[in-house]
């Protein structure tokens, strides 16, 4: 099986189409079409149904897909080892971070380890904590950083930044000029949840339970699946919310957002450092993990 014709499958079944597969690879779409024909020969069976609009990959291409993708990320590890074995530390690296250390803490880390470690080539990937922790699970991420830790016996975490979750009001709400509201206010006020899955999510839910609430029984006007597009909502008076820290710290200064304490409510947290227990780490892996631990020496608490 051609480790190149495997390359190509999974970007057409990625992109959804032969165009753009050609467009990432640089070949014509006549030639995209003969290698996933020559692949289908190869195996014996369709593994992409060509469709008017798109190309959608069968059952077969969707069992091949989950193969190809690790049998690629085995290619790109045993290109990183050789370059490691020859003194260079070189060659993809692909990270995942949820929403706030994806947004607010990963791009400063990957940019100094970029300067250390030019040769390694760095996709950070973003998703929820539950997507990055079974990304890293299944092996697509080498390494992820999410804000919950995880009961799986099969990752290791190690936490870096503590972050603190805040209620948040919008400038000119009655509870603008307030330093601390009550729980019981709080459930009666519209109120703007993240997602089932999310990180922020857990630690609200956790909190609360601590106290006796359920956050189900709040007054949830919407439920949004990143931070940016609830923190647009509290501007936009559509509700209030409880956000990082890290996240709303702009709009505070700024005077856009006003942060107020819940009374006897702590909605304190860790960001972890995730990976896989049984998975070998690729060099360009390892020295990630020796950056991240070691910049949280200076900057975690």
């Amino acid at each position: 099986m051609d480790l190149w014709q495997l390359h190509i499958f999974c970007k057409v079944v990625e992109s959804g189409s032969f165009s753009k597969a050609g467009d990432t690879v640089h070949l014509s779409q006549p030639t995209v079409s003969s290698h996933i024909k020559d692949l289908e020969n190869h195996i014996g069976c369709r593994l992409i149904d060509r469709l008017p609009k798109n190309a959608l990959p069968t059952k077969a291409g969707e069992l091949l897909h989950s193969y190809a993708q690790r049998l690629l990320a085995l290619r790109d590890e045993a290109e990183t080892a050789l370059a490691a074995f020859q003194g260079t530390i070189k060659g993809p690296l692909l990270i995942g971070g949820s929403t706030i250390p994806g947004v607010f803490i990963l791009p400063k880390v990957i940019g100094g380890f970029s300067k250390e470690f030019p040769m390694v080539r760095v996709c950070l990937a973003l998703g929820d904590t539950r997507t990055i922790i079974e990304d890293t699970l299944s092996g697509k991420l080498e390494v992820g950083v999410v804000g919950a830790k995880t009961e799986d016996s099969g990752l290791i975490q190690d936490p870096l930044l503590q972050d603190e979750l805040r209620l948040v009001v919008p400038s000119g709400h009655p509870w603008s000029q307030k330093k601390q509201v009550s729980l019981a206010m709080v459930q009666k006020e519209p109120f703007i949840s993240r997602e089932p899955g999310s990180g922020t999510l857990k630690t609200i839910e956790l909190s609360l339970e601590k106290k006796g609430y359920d956050i189900n029984r709040f007054n949830i006007r919407a439920q949004m699946g990143s931070t940016e597009a609830i923190r647009q909502a509290v501007k936009n008076n559509i509700g209030v919310s409880i956000l990082s820290s890290l996240a709303v710290n702009d709009d505070l200064e700024a005077g856009r957002l006003t942060a107020i304490e819940i009374k006897g409510v702590s909605f304190k947290r860790r960001f972890y450092l995730t990976r896989a227990k049984h998975r070998t780490p690729s060099p360009a892996s390892r020295a990630f993990i020796d950056f991240l631990l070691s910049w949280k020496q200076v900057n975690g608490s």
